[in-house]
């Protein structure tokens, strides 16, 4: 496997760190909005809320199901998410901020 990008200098990840972070709370907002939605639609029965694991009115398999999805989801979106704004640091500063 080649690596496209260039290695990134210890100065541009310290830079990109508050731009990480930022990154890191709009994904989780975003995820939560999308999980949300998909839940609304995939949910069995009339309630749309997920399950909490600790809620005793689902089954196991319910609850499993809603904590796979939400973190499936969330890793897709973080992961995006990241990639892009490592994107965009680097077409900002010439340096790619991971490795």
């Amino acid at each position: 496997m080649t690596k496209v990008e260039k290695s990134g200098s210890t100065s541009a990840k310290v830079l990109y760190k508050p731009v990480g972070l930022a990154g890191s709370l709009i994904a989780g907002a975003i995820a939560g909005k999308i999980f949300d939605q998909v839940w609304k639609k995939a949910a069995p029965g009339p309630e749309h809320e997920p399950p909490g694991s600790l809620e005793t009115g689902y089954p196991l398999k319910e609850i499993v199901a809603a904590a796979a999805l939400q973190g499936a989801i969330f890793a897709v979106v973080r992961t995006l998410v990241a990639r892009g704004g490592a994107r965009a640091f680097q077409r900002a500063t010439g340096e790619w901020p991971g490795d």
